[in-house]
């Protein structure tokens, strides 16, 4: 039998509760709309979402952001984050 060590645990307790501070301030800078276009980028691009989760969360603590961020604001923002597609041209001889 193996038993969990103990640091596993208060890194568990750790995880979560940063978890739920992201969750507190994201609720209080976006709108639910906004919100939920995000939980959805979560589902499909996890490491997408969390990097903009953290865009979003620096600009909060600094300051730069005032009021609440609604969906179009969001979208403008994953624009300006999201790389842009590399296009390929084939020239056949």
């Amino acid at each position: 039998m193996s038993f969990p060590e103990p640091n596993e645990s208060s890194q568990e307790n750790t995880n979560k509760e940063l978890a739920a501070q992201k969750d507190q301030i994201l609720k209080q800078i976006l709108t639910p709309e906004a919100r939920m276009r995000l939980n959805n980028i979560k589902m499909v691009k996890s490491e997408f979402s969390d990097l903009v989760e953290q865009y979003l969360i620096g600009m909060a603590t600094q300051g730069k952001i005032s009021g609440q961020l609604t969906d179009d604001q969001l979208k403008q923002i994953l624009l300006s984050i999201q790389q842009p597609k590399r296009d390929f041209k084939i020239n056949r001889v």
